[in-house]
């Protein structure tokens, strides 16, 4: 009996213990995650939705399309006996005075003899000489050295060079052929040369003696206009144009304008020689104005003077060349394209354009200070001591400035640094940007505007302070405020 009693003084008394429970790091993460997401979808899902902008590269060109009549200094020179017409001279090849340009006989000229000799060209071809073929295959390979794939005009005015050149050597053998011809037939044939310099051209329309003087609203007409085409081996009477001799590399093309069109262009004008609008009217047509064309037949571009013209109560533009006449000696009428502007650069909508004031502060008063390399002032406090302040900065010139005006109060003194010179902020500057949001939230970025359409502007690429390629713009400026949170 007592054993079993001393068995029970040494039993344990176990006791029921709450196991104390340790913070879950990944759980706390995990919820404040959750949260933010939660909280950016509700403000993705209920906040204004924000259109973004990619800005890329791009260019604008302001034109007016026109179907123009050409003025040259030309003339129809007729036949002087009736007969069989054989050419010595190529279309659109230069003659000087006193050059056989064509031969009259009372029978066609069997030049089939001649062109099928052994020592005779072929028909439609001529021997190039060395001095020809060197000179095709430079301007080839000057060509290929300097091509700008964007300015693929260039292959047009090539292919006017090599054909010129062509041109010269065919008229050439073609002359030499023709005398052979001449002097193995056993008719009577009248030889007729150039009564002066110009260009050979074998059309003709009855509008050779048009000038900017004569011309009229009918002359635009162009389902009355008929041209007739000179062939070799055709039959002409006497007085009838035997070729077209067109005297001189300056030539002119009348375009019709409408009131409105023609004031604009008056006050383009007016400007352009530094008229006031009052007198602009009386500058009247002797004013004129450097301006960029392009020809629609070969996409040439060239410049020319363009004056506006008045008569009979209806306005004209008229452009007047120095050159490259012969490309379109054959030509009556042309399209042709005025472009007014031709801008390249970055590409932005209008709508993403704002106007902002800025603080203007003196260059000389910018320093870096503080624990960082930051742009900033000296700011000289009310009880006179001076302080660093950090500045943003969106716009700078050799002198001036432009800051935030949140980072700066009007009335504010500034310390220019090593010196006591002080300056008061109050003055302000208006500039027009855009919101970049390449970092989540609205900064200002200031452009400059090169040219306009109705829905977007060029601007300056490059600019320290504005924009870049494939920079992130807010579409529309007045739907945020700088500093803000943009969700793209």
């Amino acid at each position: 009996m007592s054993s079993v009693t001393q068995n029970e003084n040494h039993s344990i008394d176990i006791k029921k213990f709450r196991a104390k429970r340790e913070m879950n790091l990944g759980i706390f993460l995990f919820a404040i995650v959750f949260i933010y997401l939660a909280v950016t979808v509700i403000m993705y899902f209920t906040g204004a939705s924000i259109s973004v902008y990619e800005v890329r590269e791009g260019s604008i060109v302001n034109d007016n399309s026109y179907t123009g009549l050409i003025l040259r200094q030309e003339e129809a020179v007729n036949a002087e006996s009736g007969g069989y017409i054989s050419y010595y001279q190529n279309g659109n090849s230069k003659v000087k005075t006193g050059m056989p340009v064509y031969a009259i006989s009372a029978q066609k000229l069997d030049t089939e003899a001649v062109s099928s000799a052994p020592e005779a060209p072929a028909e439609g071809s001529a021997a190039l000489n060395s001095e020809i073929q060197a000179g095709i295959i430079y301007q080839m390979q000057s060509f290929s050295e300097n091509y700008d794939p964007d300015d693929f005009s260039t292959v047009y005015s090539l292919k006017n060079e090599i054909t010129a050149d062509l041109q010269d050597a065919f008229s050439t053998t073609r002359t030499e052929q023709l005398a052979t011809v001449i002097a193995a037939s056993s008719l009577e044939v009248s030889t007729y040369t150039a009564p002066r310099d110009g260009i050979i051209a074998f059309t003709v329309d009855g509008l050779e003696t048009l000038t900017k003087d004569t011309f009229t609203a009918d002359n635009f007409d162009r389902t009355a206009y008929e041209g007739k085409i000179l062939e070799d081996q055709m039959k002409l009477s006497a007085g009838s144009p035997a070729y077209r001799l067109i005297t001189s590399e300056d030539w002119s093309v009348i375009v019709q304008l409408d009131r409105e069109t023609a004031e604009q262009f008056k006050e383009r004008i007016a400007a352009a020689n530094g008229i006031s609008g009052e007198s602009a009217e009386a500058a009247g047509e002797d004013q004129s104005m450097s301006i960029k064309v392009r020809i629609g037949k070969d996409s040439e571009t060239m410049w020319a003077d363009f004056s506006v013209l008045s008569r009979d109560g209806a306005y004209y533009g008229c452009l007047d060349f120095d050159n490259s006449m012969i490309r379109y000696a054959e030509e009556r009428y042309l399209n042709i394209e005025l472009i007014l502007e031709d801008e390249s650069g970055l590409k932005i909508p209008k709508s993403s354009v704002i106007e902002e004031k800025f603080y203007v502060i003196p260059e000389d008063y910018i320093t870096a200070g503080g624990n960082s390399s930051s742009d900033g002032v000296i700011v000289r406090q009310e009880d006179g001591d001076a302080v660093f302040r950090a500045v943003n900065i969106y716009d700078s010139s050799e002198e001036e400035v432009c800051v935030s005006r949140e980072d700066l109060s009007e009335g504010e003194i500034l310390i220019r640094p090593e010196s006591n010179d002080t300056y008061t902020v109050g003055k302000t500057r208006a500039l027009k940007g855009v919101y970049n949001i390449n970092k989540g939230y609205a900064i200002f970025k200031k452009v400059e505007i090169l040219c306009e359409n109705d829905e977007y502007y060029i601007v300056r690429e490059g600019d320290s302070y504005g924009l870049y390629n494939y920079d992130h713009i807010v579409q529309d400026g007045t739907s945020v405020k700088p500093e803000e949170v943009v969700f793209q």
